[in-house]
């Protein structure tokens, strides 16, 4: 089954928001999406209180109307990356390997790994224990009684720029996971992916676009990005008031990656 699905998702064409995005996967059923997240997070956020109180609907129909099940009952790609207990299985691509080093370089000790092979929202709640679990912060005297916390890293711009990774990644051709390499002196976060529509490597801080934008409009709604298309501004903001350098791009016709080093 998963190398069906694998054909199937190597011959999409527009992305994760595109004529086949909700259409459905051969392979995967209903068993294989967390029902129990729909209800207690998704639903939710996705549809309002007046109208989920007038709602009469049975779970199925419900996740039809958000394009998380076809009409055959089938889950669609979308359903399964936001909900699925494995979307791996289905989508190979569709994890996140996280690493710290002990050092500089990949040739030093492992400090600690793991791979987040759950839903989109299940990662993301991961990575919202790893990353400030991972920031080094210090107290800075400022004389006197005074004092400031100074983090190696700034925990908004690493937010942002991994949620990035994850919204704006080719689920489609790649199956290559996003990494998050942390280092002694830097974190690196690298993603399947280059520019996409209006975003070229010359103009990415200027433009947007969305290769996903069925996942965009989910993760807006479950709060993780706002769309306002300023996220590099705030990763770049937030690095100089914290003292970071610059963050350091690296864009490729299919690869994106960016290098975050830590404040002297």
């Amino acid at each position: 089954m998963a190398v069906v699905a694998l054909l199937w998702l190597a011959s999409l064409v527009w992305g994760l928001g595109g004529p086949r995005a909700t259409q459905a996967m051969p392979g995967p059923g209903l068993d294989d999406l967390d029902l129990e997240l729909f209800r207690s997070t998704y639903l939710p956020a996705a549809v309002s209180p007046e109208t989920l109180a007038e709602n009469e609907r049975s779970v199925e129909e419900q996740l039809v109307s958000l394009r998380l099940l076809d009409p055959a009952a089938d889950p669609t790609a979308l359903g399964i990356l936001l909900l699925g207990y494995d979307p791996s299985a289905w989508l190979p691509g569709a994890y996140v390997q996280f690493v710290r080093y002990e050092g500089d370089d990949e040739g030093s000790s492992v400090q600690d790994h793991e791979e987040l092979r759950g839903n989109l929202i299940d990662q993301l709640d991961a990575l919202e224990r790893l990353l400030p679990a991972n920031i080094h912060t210090a107290i800075l005297e400022l004389g006197g009684l005074r004092q400031r916390d100074a983090p190696d890293y700034p925990l908004p711009a690493l937010r942002e720029l991994v949620v990035n990774a994850l919204m704006h990644r080719n689920y489609e051709t790649s199956n290559a996971p996003v990494r998050i390499l942390w280092f002694a002196n830097r974190v690196e976060i690298t993603s399947p992916g280059g520019p996409y529509g209006a975003v070229t490597a010359e103009n990415f801080d200027k433009r947007n676009d969305y290769r996903n934008p069925a996942l965009a409009a989910a993760m807006k709604d479950l709060g993780f990005v706002n769309r306002f298309g300023r996220g590099i501004s705030l990763v770049r903001s937030t690095l100089a008031v914290n003292g970071n350098q610059p963050a350091e791009f690296q864009i490729e016709p299919t690869y994106w990656g960016v290098v975050v080093r830590a404040a002297a």
